[in-house]
């Protein structure tokens, strides 16, 4: 049975609790070596990084707890129509609950509002949840990465048409 859940826009105090999530979760998929998020700067930082023009951030709550986020932002050397999925990293007590498909249709909306006409995520073999999501919500897997986001570690690159 889902757990009760809710999605919001992520505020200033949620910075230190995305972190633990992001440094919790990465290590689990084995995505915690060079070139993967887990090393971006942005990571202790995601309320000003995604505060900026055309990104947004969201994270999930249950009785006041983060249990995990995601956002959009233009993707970094990439098309102008291009944006980013970014940072969808759940802890496991969220997993199962349509917590991530309510997150990916509130980030594929916030990309739409913003004029996007695509998006691209980038991940890496073993994320096989994360993958099926990507598969439900219409994404489709492409041979070589997109732009330049410095996650040089991931290996399987996906595209939606917004």
């Amino acid at each position: 049975m889902p757990t009760s859940f809710s999605i919001r826009p992520i505020s200033t105090g949620d910075n230190a609790a995305m972190a633990a999530v992001i440094r919790t979760v990465m290590p689990e998929f084995g995505a915690d070596g060079p070139g993967f998020a887990i090393h971006d700067t942005e990571v202790d930082h995601l309320y000003e990084a995604y505060t900026q023009p055309h990104s947004a951030y969201f994270v999930v709550e249950r009785n006041g707890a983060v249990l995990g986020g995601a956002g959009i932002a233009p993707l970094q050397n990439g098309e102008p129509d291009v944006c980013e999925l970014r940072k969808m990293y759940f802890l496991p007590q969220a997993r199962g609950t349509g917590a991530g498909t309510a997150m990916m249709q509130t980030c594929l909306d916030a990309a739409r509002a913003r004029g996007f006409r695509r998006c691209y995520l980038e991940t890496l073999n073993g994320m096989d949840g994360a993958q099926a999501l990507y598969a439900r919500s219409g994404f489709r897997q492409i041979d070589k990465p997109m732009g330049d986001t410095g996650h040089f570690s991931c290996n399987r690159f996906f595209i939606l048409d917004l």
